[in-house]
């Protein structure tokens, strides 16, 4: 199993900051056959001139000459890469010794396996999970399984999750060529959602693997109360949904949708939840203004996504409704927590 190359692919954007406490934690690592590739957005902070320095033996760096986002800059290192399996991995991470090797073991050990989920923990607290596995909403919202909890590994034997956090996952590399890469139109946020909704759809199963874990700084990009985060899920929600719910699915969301309002309303009033957490830094009214644009920009961009599935027709193994209900995730867990 140690002969198989596993390719590590880290997205860096102004995050020189928090490379060198994730690329010294990938240099401890139990499995040694690796080759971490790092895509730069066309950093200004000197992250391009750190990895030259102190890392060009370990690392290949590829420059863009803008930022092309998360998505994109994923596809660059997929496409330069050369292992059975990529590991997708932000740079505000960093990663126990056997993290990868506890990844490999069960991917390698079952052929309908494509993708797998470590354990996520906050790196302020380390008791504290950020991820394990990623469940969904019915009206496209995707959210962490167990985010914010104490880990008292309570979700360490519930190995079957839908998909894995795009923080950290490990993808079987001919399954990505089989569906398709990360979707660049997402820019940012959702897109991993989109991929293992994609995989799950092709008929790929993903995994929970509690030994391998990884400590993430959370929101190291943009702050966790960013307007362009808000605007970006929002967004990428309407086109997940839209890209892959069969009609009625899309219809029956719209439902969901005004309940998951509602009870961010009441959030509000009761000082729970992301909503109550975001109208401290932005006054209501601009929250308004960026959820209507990401509703204009998704209407813009929506002619695109339904040309592609008239062209398509393809018939997936599993079906939406299916992992809607199997992994589910309730309201209040959504706007609540």
């Amino acid at each position: 199993m140690k002969n198989i190359l596993v390719s590590i692919i880290i997205v860096n954007f102004n995050g020189g900051k928090f490379l060198k406490q994730c690329l010294d934690s990938l240099s401890n690592q139990t499995y040694k056959n690796i080759e971490i590739i790092l895509v730069d957005n066309a950093s200004t902070d000197g992250s391009g001139d750190l990895i030259e320095r102190s890392y060009s033996d370990s690392v290949r760096l590829i420059k863009n000459n803008a930022n092309y986002g998360y998505a994109r800059a994923n596809n660059i290192g997929i496409a330069a890469s050369k292992g059975k399996y990529v590991m997708v991995l932000n740079n505000d991470t960093e990663v126990l010794p056997t993290m990868l090797e506890s990844l490999v073991k069960p991917i390698e050990n079952d052929e309908q396996v494509g993708m797998c989920a470590p354990k996520i923990l906050i790196m302020r607290d380390h008791k504290l999970i950020d991820s394990t596995g990623m469940g969904i909403y019915s009206d496209g919202t995707s959210r962490q399984r167990g985010w914010l909890e104490q880990d008292r590994g309570q979700y360490d034997q519930l190995k079957d999750v839908l998909l894995p956090s795009g923080c950290a996952a490990l993808y079987r590399k001919s399954m990505l060529d089989q569906i398709g890469y990360f979707d660049e139109r997402f820019f940012a946020y959702c897109e991993d959602s989109d991929l293992g909704l994609r995989a799950r759809l092709a008929g790929w199963k993903c995994v929970f693997v509690s030994e391998a874990v990884v400590y993430h700084y959370y929101a190291g990009y943009w702050r966790g109360h960013s307007p362009r985060k808000i605007l970006m899920i929002e967004r990428n929600r309407l086109l997940l949904i839209i890209k892959l719910f069969p009609v009625l699915s899309i219809l029956k969301s719209v439902y969901y949708y005004y309940l998951r309002c509602i009870f961010h309303i009441y959030g509000v009033f009761t000082h729970k939840g992301v909503v109550s957490e975001y109208l401290k830094d932005i006054p209501v009214w601009r929250f308004v203004l960026i959820i209507l644009r990401a509703k204009c920009e998704a209407i813009s961009l929506m002619p695109v996504f339904i040309f592609e599935r008239i062209r398509k027709k393809s018939i997936p193994k599993t079906s939406i409704p299916f992992l809607l209900k199997k992994y589910a995730v309730a309201v209040s867990e959504i706007a609540l927590k």
